[in-house]
């Protein structure tokens, strides 16, 4: 069981705050959507998790298997670790490493390295084009291949718990569609948790239990199912054309 809640946490940059006093909570099992425009925050939330952007105030505890560990202060390699991967913004791979080697590199912690033959074979199930390219160099893909790369190098961390920031991000609205669809696939098929920011209501409704609205670095909207958050008049005005 895993469980990631986040209480009263402040970030940002230098004098400038980010995030102030945003609580959530990610429970097992679930896919949780992080809703925002550009610039409201969604991103330094995720480096906040990851342990790449310090935490002015607050605490983000991670509960796995009955232990409590608060990430904040953490390197990002004890929160990888700890079972925690991201698929970054701009998916940040290697380019001038082949889809191979950029693979392997997502499989440095232990228990990766005990099952790096299996989590292969299940990221060639999940992006047979990686198995076709497996020795492209990731720089001379399409948009869409890094970003099922970026998917497949986290995946080969063999997490517990699964943040995705923008999967959409530069994609043809076909390929948003498909990359929406493998992250739902791998989460029901490797029992994963995920969260999930994004500003594509439309298709990351299809797979969120649930979400949050992030506006201006704080929490403006909870919806605690799907069907709250539809009705949100927030989200009709920013995200359904109401």
């Amino acid at each position: 069981m895993v469980k990631l809640t986040i209480s009263d946490l402040e970030a940002g940059y230098g004098a400038v705050r980010v995030i102030t006093g945003v609580s959530l909570e990610v429970r097992d099992g679930e896919t949780v959507a992080l809703l925002g425009t550009n610039g409201n925050g969604k991103s330094t939330l995720m480096k906040c998790i990851m342990g790449l952007t310090p935490v002015s105030r607050g605490s983000i505890v991670l509960e796995v298997d009955g232990a409590r560990i608060d990430l904040a202060g953490k390197r990002t390699q004890e929160i990888v670790g700890l079972g925690v991967a991201l698929v970054p913004e701009g998916r940040r791979l290697f380019p001038k490493l082949t889809v191979h080697e950029n693979l392997l590199l997502g499989a440095f912690r232990d228990t990766a390295r005990a099952n790096l033959q299996r989590n292969l074979e299940r990221c060639y199930a999940a992006f047979p084009v990686l198995r076709e390219r497996t020795g492209q160099l990731a720089y001379s893909m399409s948009g869409g291949q890094q970003q099922m790369l970026a998917i497949a190098r986290a995946i080969m961390s063999s997490p517990r718990i699964l943040l995705v920031d923008e999967p959409s991000v530069g994609l043809a609205p076909m390929l948003v569609k498909q990359t929406i669809d493998v992250i739902a696939t791998l989460k029901r098929e490797l029992g994963l948790t995920v969260l999930m920011a994004e500003q594509n209501f439309h298709e990351t409704s299809r797979i969120a239990d649930r979400g949050y609205v992030l506006v201006h670095g704080q929490i403006a909207f909870e919806g605690k199912n799907l069907q709250e958050l539809l009705g949100s008049d927030l989200v009709k005005q920013h995200y359904l054309g109401g």
